[in-house]
C-alpha cells in the first residue's frame, strides 16, 4: 500500500516541479519543506481562491443547464450561456500568470468576447434569423405587424423605471430593451450604450466618469427571460383573457405568392431604416438573410447563414456571455435591479400586445376578429412565444391552432425590438 502511495505521489511531484508556479518559484522544491510546497501548490489553486459568490454563480450556470437539458428551454443557448459562467467562475489568483477569463487580456476568451463587445456577433445571429424566417403569415395579414409594435410598450415603460431607479440614461436604455425578449437585441444595445467605455461625465477632480459596463447582466437577464417564455407567459395570458376571448377563430392566412415574399425584404428594409436608421446593422443584416431564402437563387449562401453561420456564432456568443459573469464583476446591486426590471418589462410587454389585440377587436367585424392570445407573441421569442400561444388556443379548443397567425406578431416583434433600439441609440448613444 506504501510502495503505491510512493509511485502514485512521484508524478504529482515532478508535475508540480515543471509547472509554471515552480519556474516561478525556483526553491519550491528545493529550499522549501514538501509540506510547504504543498501549501504553496494549494495556494494556487481554485479551492484557495475561491468565495461564496463564485459557488452561487456556478449553481446559476449549473442551474441554466438543467433548464435546458431536463425542460428543453432554449438548450442551444442555456448549454453554452451555462458552461460559460462555470468559465468565468473558476478562481485563480491574478499573480499566477494565468490568461483564463474574458477580463485577462491576452486570454483566448478575452479576445472572443470582442465580438460581444463591439457588437459584431448579433448582426451575424440576425443574418440567420432571416434566412431561418417565413415571413408569409406576417405578408397575408399586414395589421397584425400592429401587435409587435404594441409589445414594444414593455421597452419604453422600463427604460423610464430605470431613470427613475437613477440609471444614467444610458444604461436605462440597454436595461428597457430586456423587454424586446431578444437576447441579440440587448447585446448589441447594450454594448454601444453601457459597455463601461463610454464618457457620460467628470468627477470633482476632472477625472471622466465612465458609463457601467452592463452587457453581462442585460444578456443573461435577456435570454433567461426567452428561454422561461413558457413558464412566465401562460399566467399573464390566461388572466388578461377570458375564455369566449380565448375561443375565438380566425380565417386561414391567404396563400403568397413567391414574388411578394421576394419584395418584403427590400420593402421592410428601406421602411424601417428609413424610420430608424441607427437599427441598420441588425435590421439590414436580417432582412438580407431573408433576401438570400426568397430570392431562390442563393440557396446556399441562405442554408450557410441559417445552419453553420449561426450555430458557430450562437456558441461563442453563449460562451462568452457566460464568462462576462464573474461573481465580483456580475454580483451587484445593479445586476439585482436589472433582472427585476427585466421581468416588469417582460411582462408589460406581453400584455401590451394582448390588451392591443382586445382594443382592435373593439373595431373589428365578428368575422375578423383576432384572438388576443396571439398578442402574447408580440415579443420576438422566436418562435417559443408564438408556440406558448398555440398550446393555450388548444388548451380553450383542441381544434383551434393559431401558430400561423401567432408568427405575424412574432416576427413582426423582431423586427420592432430592432427598430426600437435603433430609437434609443439614436437618442442616447
Amino acid at each position: 500500500m506504501k510502495t503505491r502511495l510512493f509511485r502514485a505521489t512521484i508524478p504529482a511531484l515532478l508535475f508540480l516541479a515543471a509547472s509554471p508556479v515552480a519556474a516561478q518559484s525556483p526553491g519550491l522544491l528545493g529550499d522549501q519543506s514538501l509540506l510547504e510546497s504543498i501549501r504553496t501548490f494549494y495556494e494556487y489553486t481554485g479551492f484557495a481562491n475561491a468565495h461564496w459568490g463564485n459557488f452561487l454563480m456556478i449553481g446559476v450556470g449549473l442551474f441554466f443547464i438543467w433548464l435546458a437539458i431536463r425542460f428543453g428551454y432554449e438548450p442551444l443557448l442555456l448549454v453554452p450561456i451555462g458552461l460559460g459562467i462555470l468559465l468565468g467562475n473558476i478562481p485563480f489568483r491574478q499573480d499566477a500568470g494565468l490568461q483564463i477569463g474574458i477580463y485577462e487580456p491576452g486570454s483566448v476568451l478575452n479576445y472572443l468576447y470582442f465580438g460581444v463587445t463591439k457588437g459584431i456577433y448579433p448582426p451575424l445571429i440576425f443574418l440567420g434569423i432571416g434566412a431561418m424566417t417565413d415571413f408569409s403569415s406576417l405578408i397575408s395579414n399586414p395589421r397584425l405587424i400592429l401587435l409587435g409594435a404594441a409589445a414594444q410598450v414593455g421597452i419604453f415603460a422600463t427604460f423610464i423605471g430605470a431613470l427613475l431607479l437613477d440609471f444614467h440614461p444610458a444604461e436605462a436604455g440597454a436595461i428597457g430593451i430586456i423587454g424586446g425578449a431578444d437576447g441579440p437585441t440587448a447585446i448589441f444595445l447594450s454594448s454601444k450604450l453601457a459597455n463601461g467605455l463610454n464618457v457620460i461625465g467628470a468627477d470633482a477632480a476632472g477625472n471622466p466618469v465612465y458609463v457601467r459596463n452592463l452587457i453581462g447582466p442585460i444578456a443573461i437577464a435577456a435570454y433567461s427571460y426567452m428561454a422561461l417564455v413558457p413558464v412566465l407567459q401562460p399566467p399573464i395570458m390566461r388572466l388578461l383573457t377570458t375564455r369566449k376571448e380565448r375561443l375565438i377563430r380566425m380565417k386561414p392566412p391567404r396563400a403568397v405568392g413567391k414574388t411578394e415574399k421576394a419584395l418584403f425584404p427590400i420593402v421592410g428594409l428601406l421602411l424601417t431604416t428609413f424610420i430608424s436608421p441607427s437599427a441598420l446593422p441588425l435590421l439590414g443584416m436580417l432582412f438580407l438573410g431573408n433576401l438570400l431564402k426568397e430570392s431562390g437563387v442563393t440557396k446556399r449562401l441562405a442554408d450557410s447563414a441559417k445552419t453553420s453561420l449561426i450555430d458557430i456564432v450562437t456558441i461563442l456568443l453563449g460562451i462568452t456571455v457566460g464568462a462576462s459573469t464573474q461573481a465580483d464583476v456580475f454580483l451587484t446591486s445593479q445586476s439585482i435591479l436589472i433582472f427585476v426590471l427585466g421581468a416588469l418589462s417582460f411582462m408589460i410587454a406581453t400584455a401590451g400586445g394582448i390588451v392591443f389585440a382586445k382594443v382592435m377587436n373593439l373595431f373589428l367585424r365578428a368575422e375578423n376578429k383576432i384572438n388576443p392570445l396571439i398578442g402574447a407573441a408580440g415579443v420576438s421569442a422566436v418562435p417559443d412565444s408564438a408556440r406558448v400561444a398555440q398550446m393555450e388556443g388548444l388548451k380553450a379548443d383542441p381544434n383551434n391552432h393559431l401558430l400561423m397567425h401567432a408568427m405575424a406578431p412574432n416576427v413582426a416583434g423582431v423586427i420592432g425590438s430592432a427598430v426600437a433600439a435603433g430609437i434609443l441609440l439614436s437618442f442616447l448613444a
